[in-house]
This record gives structure tokens, sequence and C-alpha cells, in this order.
């Protein structure tokens, strides 16, 4: 998952971008309204955060352009102003959600995570990698037109390595992102192992090319290997 990060304080910028990257999150910050702006319009990142009181172009005037624009992208609102007036207006500018400095980390990841699991009703409806195929409004999965019977937890598992297709996840993230477990006194890996050995079983073993990889030592990719 991809964040891009627009907040003028180096201090709570460096803090978020390491305690970020520590769980497994691509992070690019940006001191300013005008460079966030540039570079929400020059790459493509799953949520942006957002401080409100930045140089220049503060953050409610880089949100309203950019929802103006078309940007569908989610936007947790991170900033010291509390009044209600305040949270209102950043929710009325387009913001997804809105977050009080101080805050604990832990909320941060949180909302992240409901930021992603909730996404806009116009994204993407429709997962796909060669001739795999996941729809995500009916949770009908086929591959080569034939239609395959997963649980509900093997579903959530096989959205998940789609989303991050030709990219290694590993077992702590689909612990993390799968199972909702953050605090577990014993790991997950032999549960998540069961259910990739299931998922295998549907999607990869009746065919004769296989999608789903063990990467030895560090978790599973989900990618297509050309001829």
């Amino acid at each position: 998952m991809r964040i891009l990060i627009i907040e003028d304080e180096k201090k709570v910028a460096r803090a978020l971008k390491e305690g970020l990257e520590a769980e497994n999150y691509q992070v690019t910050l940006a001191p300013t309204g005008e460079e966030g702006f540039f570079l929400v319009n020059a790459e493509t990142f799953d949520l942006v955060i957002l401080d409100l009181m930045l140089p220049g172009r503060d953050g409610l005037e880089v949100l309203t352009t950019l929802r103006k624009r078309g940007l569908e992208t989610p936007v947790l609102i991170l900033t010291a102003r509390d009044a209600v007036e305040d949270r209102v207006l950043g929710l009325d500018s387009g913001a997804d959600d809105y977050l009080i400095k101080p805050f604990a980390f832990s909320e941060l990841l949180a909302r992240i995570r409901t930021l992603s699991r909730r996404g806009r009703a116009d994204q993407v409806l429709r997962l796909k990698l060669a001739d795999l195929d996941v729809d995500l409004v009916t949770h009908k999965v086929r591959r080569s037109s034939q239609v395959l019977d997963l649980t509900p937890k093997e579903f959530d598992l096989l959205e998940y390595l789609l989303r991050h297709q030709g990219h290694v996840v590993s077992r702590e993230m689909l612990a993390r992102e799968v199972w909702q477990e953050t605090v577990r006194a014993t790991p997950l890996d032999n549960v998540i192992d069961v259910h990739i050995a299931r998922l295998r079983r549907k999607i990869d073993d009746p065919f004769e090319t296989h999608l789903l990889k063990t990467v030895r030592g560090v978790g599973f990719v989900l990618r297509e290997d050309k001829p």
C-alpha cells in the first residue's frame, strides 16, 4: 500500500514515515502543499495523509482542488485543529477521515486499515490476473471461466494477494490485514499456511499455469510468470 504524507513538520513526518515503513507500507513525504499536489497528480497512491496547516497552499485548498479534479484516493486529515467546525469543514471538503494531533500511532494504523478496507464506491470492482477473475461485489471467483468455490476467509486472502499482485507479502502482513490480528501471544503462521495451501489447491492445482508462489523465508506472491 502506497501512502503519501503531506506534512511540513520534519520530526512528525520522519516519525510517521519510519513507523509506517516498519508496518510494511510504502511511504512518500511531501513537505509542502504544492509538492504534495504535484506528487498526487504525477503518481498513484492508495492513501493520502494530509496536514491542514501547510506553508503556501494549505491542506484544505489542496484537498478541495484535488477533489474538483476528480481524485478519488482516500484522504486522512492529520491536524492540530480540534474544533468541531474544523472537522466538519474538512469532511465537507472531501476528507474521508480526520485525526487530531497528538494521536496514538496505533489509532492511526487502525484508521488506515479502515480506509483501505472501505475504499470508495467508484473504485475498482473487479480484480484480475491472467485468467483469474474476482468480482468484489458478488464475491464470485472464476479461472478460465470455471467458477471456484472459496470460503469467506479464502476470498479475503485472495483479494489481498490480488491487490498486492507482483509484490511479496509476509505472514505478518496477512495476520494484520486479513486476520486483523495486531497483538497475539502465538503467531498465526500455521493458520495462514493452511489457508494458503487450501487456496492454492483451488486456484492453481486444477490449472496448467500456477499463480500463487511461496517465497521461502519471506512470504507469498501472486503473479503470472511470463514464458
